[in-house]
């Protein structure tokens, strides 16, 4: 299945029910629906606008979406009928930043200095933590407990549900710009300006410097039950190892799908399983196992450079879209047993 909307894809995501959606830069959100695609014009309107930031909701029915008119929306498909709610606005301000637990139920956004806090379960719950810098990214650790929130110098971690608090920051210098918290909760990793990631084991803190990137890291996900990291800004996909109490210190990485006239720009991985998924600046797709070594080319067509990348939940099925809005839904093979 193959979109062209004209707009640039923001986001690519799966919900919970297994429902593709795609974030545009035109303001709305696609979702597919008996072979084309049903719109909510989540921040259109009659000013327009465009989706900054994405993810699934809480519930896991639809997505939560930030846009440059302050608005945080939810968007999804009930029944027959396509569903835009407003969450919160911060008039004045872009939502570049969204994140979502499904395990507390909470929406966390930036807006500037600032990261707002909601919840699900209570329309009157409202935190607000400010920050010294703008916040450049946002994560829940995966039991939604606590949030990180990258800037300028390190990331401050919060309690989510705490009014009154200092952060914990976890120091380093440069600037903090995308975040992934482990899938055990072990470890935080960072990707920056500077062309490098930054780890931190949170027991005690302990630095973990990831770097040797030619190129800005865009993407980053973790797979294999949190045994592996992939991420962008190479001209391959970047691997590294996260198994046992240590992860990735004292161990190098791997690079594979290695390409002299392109970039690895996207990334994305099946959550059981050692299979990676990597998007290039030429817009070509392919997907790896990081065992065997083997690669299955899904989409071989050039075009503009991919801009998101998402896997469902069965590792079957993978959304993409790239910065010319052309956009698609391809089945991922079982490369783990098939014959080249």
């Amino acid at each position: 299945m193959i979109y062209s909307f004209d707009a640039y894809v923001t986001a690519a995501l799966f919900d919970r029910a297994g429902r593709a959606g795609f974030a545009l830069g035109d303001g709305t959100v696609r979702f597919e629906a008996d072979g084309g695609f049903v719109t909510v014009e989540a921040h259109g309107g009659a000013m327009g606008g465009a989706v900054l930031a994405a993810c699934v909701h809480p519930s896991g029915r639809g997505l939560v979406t930030g846009g440059d008119d302050g608005r945080v929306v939810w968007s999804r498909v009930e029944g027959d009928e396509v569903v835009a709610t407003l969450l919160a606005e911060v008039k004045g301000k872009w939502i570049e930043h969204v994140a979502a637990s499904a395990a507390s139920g909470l929406i966390a956004f930036t807006a500037g200095k600032e990261v707002h806090v909601l919840d699900t379960a209570d329309a009157e719950f409202r935190r607000t933590y400010v920050h010294e810098k703008t916040v450049s990214g946002v994560a829940f650790d995966p039991k939604g407990k606590r949030l990180a929130a990258a800037g300028y110098g390190g990331v401050s971690l919060w309690w989510s549900r705490i009014a009154d608090q200092k952060p914990t920051v976890m120091k380093w210098a440069g600037s903090h710009v995308a975040l992934a918290y482990s899938p055990d909760g072990k470890f935080l990793v960072s990707s920056m300006q500077e062309n490098q990631l930054h780890g931190w084991r949170l027991s005690d803190g302990k630095d973990m410097r990831m770097g040797g990137y030619p190129a800005k890291i865009k993407s980053l996900a973790f797979l294999d039950k949190g045994n592996l990291l992939v991420t962008a800004g190479a001209n391959g996909a970047v691997v590294w190892p996260f198994a046992g109490a240590s992860g990735p210190m004292g161990k190098e990485a791997a690079e594979i799908g290695f390409s002299r006239d392109s970039l690895v720009v996207q990334v994305a991985g099946v959550d059981a399983l050692p299979v990676a998924i990597a998007g290039q600046d030429n817009g070509r797709i392919w997907a790896a196992h990081l065992r065997s070594g083997r690669i299955e080319t899904l989409k071989a067509e050039r075009g503009a450079p991919i801009s998101s990348l998402a896997v469902d939940a069965g590792g079957t099925r993978l959304a993409w879209g790239d910065e010319s809005g052309e956009a698609g839904i391809l089945a991922v093979p079982d490369i783990s047993t098939r014959n080249f």
